[in-house]
Order: structure tokens, then C-alpha cells, then sequence
């Protein structure tokens, strides 16, 4: 059992300043309990804790660390941002840089503007969709997660054909009305809110490959059908790929499954860790933004030459080096294939859903292709999983529902220290749980 004093202390003492002692609830440990961990550094595939205590990293800060902890590209290319200048609230030829790299290697990216979120990239794409088309109303897909505008906070009613309902106080009645829920891989849900609301949808918005009810493919045929689907009825397609693009392949989730949105959102990895978001799309649609045209959109600090040097960075070194995703491919096809060993072993079959360096370990038997499926999972296992691998020096996920992510820093002497880990942690983990 490792010793957590000081996150212990400090956690104690955040909450008497900071909303649950944290400054995003997942962080808060909720669902698998205990108390969260402080963290003080990192570097390659490790962390070290206040306590300091040292951790195989199963994060990397939810998605960007593609490379690890402090790749020396990236700590390079921010200390030389940070001499010429941390903000100037005015152009620079970083954003050009990028937005060019980033139109270069997404196909579907004809122009681009930089955020500072993910929430701030999916809010605006859609306020675009709606400029764009005059339509009020979108549809998104139960178990997506885009971020915290209020109309993306919006879960089903009773039925798949009405409106959705708010999952939030502060979330008013009327920005729910306009959002309407599907089902994920369920064309059929999608077509009759459709032709329930013709004419009256701006936008389709879903995570190609969902990473917040678990790792979750898009079915080819559903995704196809949705791409026909909004051809057919001049619905604006939007893919958040936030978490995915570049994490899945060089061009994103949209390369992997051959589908082309009409817009775009991203972050993570275009910030090299540092805090950012994109969103970008068809020219005809993009031209609509101010000053080109007239929906508005701004932010004081989009753009930031310090995001913009460590996404330059991380972007280069992505297009310079495509065997990345080759060798990311093989460590993570490596760690599944142990993980299913072991529950053979251990006589269960707990699906395990990847795409590229992104899985989900979900504690249910059934093949889960569905936020329907998902939530069957026992999660008090996995709060009890997750503890055991933490006091081995695995640091996940501290969520069921979430993706941990493999970089290119993990070592073939982490991937088998962490399925070793995994076996023993499982089989404590039933032992107390049965």
C-alpha cells in the first residue's frame, strides 16, 4: 500500500477553496472512491506523486501526451515561445504555421480556427452548423461527450423521438429542446428524429470513436449511413474528435473509418499538453465566421504562441515520423492480447474495445457497442480493479467510462510490468469482490 499523506492533506485542504477540491470531477475519484492523487512531475511513460511515489501513466493528461511526459521536442519548442513572448492578443506566423500543417494532413480541414478547449471548439462548431444552415436544432448521441455548453449537457427522454432533457441545474428547458438524442450505432434512431424534424436539423455532431462511455467504434454501416443521411437532408456533419484526432491515426478517426465531416473539432494533441482546441471544416461552411462573415466567434487568448510552438511541435514530429502510429499499434495490440490472456486464466471474458492507442477495459461480458451496453458494466469491480493496479504503480483511468492511452514512451518492460499488474489486481480485485 503506498503512502498518500500530502495528496491526502492537500486534498483536504483544496476543498475548503476549490469545488470538491478539484478543478474538473472526474479527478475527484467518485466513482472508484478513495482520495486522488497529487501529482508533482513526469517524464516518458512515469509520474511522481507529492509523496513521491512513481507511476506507469495510463493518462497522459487524458489523451495529448502521444510521446510521454516532456518530450524534449516540445519542452524545446515552448522555452523558445516563452523567451520571444507568452501572449500578444495579436497575429502570429505560429497560427498560420499550424493551421496550415493541420489543413495539410486532414483531408477534411479546408480552413481551421484555433480555441482554447475542446468545449470552446464543439460549442462554436455548432453555433457555425446553425449559422450556416438557418436551422436551430441538432442531434447528438446518448454517451457522446462534448464538453460542457449547455446544450451538449442534455441526456435522453422517454423515447428516442423526443426531446432531451437537461442532465445539469443551470441547463435551461429551452436548450434542450433544441438537442435531440440518438442512439450510437443505431441508424434507425437518427432517421426517424430526422423525418420527425425535417428541415429543422443544422447539425449531426458524435465522437467517431467515443472515448467517454468507453472506447467505442462507430459501426461502418451506421457511420456511412449518417455521412448519406445528412447529404440527403443538407445536415451539417461534425465530428469531435477531440480526443481521437491524431491519436488514432495521423488524419484522425475520420481516416480510420473513411468517412469525411463536414466540420471538425480538436484539441489534445494539436496543444502538445498544453491547454487548446480547433475546429475547422469545408471552406464554404468555415466562411461564414467573423470577420468573413457573420457569426461571431472570438477569444482573447486563441491561438496563444505557446500552444500554438508545442502544437507545431507534436504535429511536425507526427508527420515527419508516420511509423509512430505503427509502433503505438503493436505496444497496444501487445497490452490487450495480455489483458484477454489473463481473464481466460482467471476464467472470464470481459470485453476490452480498442482503437489504436485507446482502450477501454469494461467489466461486462457482453460485447459493449452501445452507451446501453456500457453502463452494464460493474463498476464497483472496477473501483475495486483500479485500486489494486494503483497500489502496484498503474495509474488509469479513475473511471469506468473512460480510455486509457498508450504513447510511445511505454517500454516493453512497462507493457509487460502492467499485464502482470493486471492479473494480479484482477484476481484480488474478484477475490473481494465476490
Amino acid at each position: 500500500m503506498k503512502t498518500i499523506d500530502k495528496s491526502a492533506a492537500l486534498f483536504t485542504e483544496a476543498a475548503n477553496y476549490i469545488p470538491g477540491g478539484v478543478n474538473s470531477p472526474v479527478r475527484a475519484f467518485k466513482s472508484v472512491g478513495g482520495t486522488p492523487i497529487f501529482f508533482q512531475s513526469g517524464k516518458g511513460s512515469k509520474m511522481k506523486d507529492v509523496d513521491g511515489n512513481e507511476y506507469l501513466d495510463y493518462i497522459g493528461s487524458w489523451g495529448p501526451h502521444l510521446f510521454g511526459h516532456n518530450p524534449r521536442f516540445i519542452v524545446n519548442a515552448i522555452t523558445r515561445a516563452i523567451n520571444d513572448g507568452v501572449s500578444f492578443g495579436a497575429p502570429t506566423a505560429h497560427e498560420v504555421e499550424m493551421a496550415k500543417l493541420v489543413c495539410s494532413m486532414v483531408p477534411s480541414v479546408e480552413m481551421i480556427r484555433m480555441v482554447n478547449s475542446g468545449t470552446e471548439a464543439t460549442m462554436s462548431a455548432v453555433r457555425v452548423a446553425r449559422g450556416f444552415t438557418g436551422r436551430e436544432k441538432i442531434i447528438k448521441f446518448e454517451g457522446c461527450y462534448h464538453g460542457h455548453a449547455d446544450f451538449f449537457l442534455i441526456k435522453a427522454g422517454s423515447g428516442a423521438l423526443t426531446f432531451g432533457v437537461p442532465t445539469s441545474p443551470g441547463v435551461t428547458n429551452g436548450n434542450a429542446a433544441d438537442t435531440l438524442i440518438a442512439d450510437y450505432n443505431n441508424l434507425t434512431s437518427v432517421k426517424k428524429i430526422v423525418d420527425s424534424n425535417k428541415a429543422e436539423i443544422a447539425a449531426i455532431i458524435i465522437e467517431p470513436v467515443a472515448g467517454n462511455m468507453g472506447v467505442l467504434r462507430a459501426k461502418d454501416e451506421f457511420i456511412y449511413g449518417i455521412r448519406k443521411l445528412c447529404d440527403e437532408e443538407g445536415i451539417v456533419l461534425i465530428f469531435d474528435e477531440v480526443m481521437s484526432g491524431f491519436r488514432v491515426a495521423p488524419g484522425g478517426a475520420q481516416e480510420v473509418l473513411g468517412v469525411k465531416p463536414d466540420l471538425s473539432t480538436f484539441g489534445k494533441i494539436i496543444g502538445g499538453g498544453l491547454p487548446v482546441g480547433a475546429f475547422g471544416g469545408r471552406k464554404d461552411i468555415m466562411s461564414v465566421l467573423a470577420p468573413a462573415g457573420p457569426v461571431y466567434q472570438a477569444g482573447t487568448l486563441s491561438g496563444n504562441p505557446l500552444a500554438m510552438s508545442a502544437g507545431l511541435a507534436a504535429l511536425s514530429h507526427i508527420k515527419s515520423h508516420p511509423e509512430i502510429y505503427s509502433q503505438l499499434e503493436e505496444s497496444s495490440a501487445y497490452l490487450q492480447a495480455g489483458f484477454e490472456d489473463n481473464h481466460k486464466i482467471l476464467g472470464k471474458n470481459y470485453s476490452i474495445n480498442r482503437v489504436g492507442s485507446m482502450m477501454t477495459l469494461f467489466f461486462t461480458e457482453s460485447m459493449v457497442d452501445s452507451y446501453q451496453t456500457a453502463v452494464a458494466s460493474d463498476t464497483k469491480l472496477f473501483g475495486r480493479f483500479f485500486h489494486e493496479m494503483l497500489n502496484r504503480g498503474i495509474y488509469l483511468p479513475p473511471a469506468q467510462f473512460e480510455a486509457l492511452f498508450v504513447s510511445t514512451a511505454h517500454t516493453s518492460q512497462d507493457l509487460d510490468y502492467t499485464i502482470k499488474s493486471h492479473y494480479e489486481s484482477l484476481k484480488a480485485a474478484l477475490s473481494a469482490h465476490s
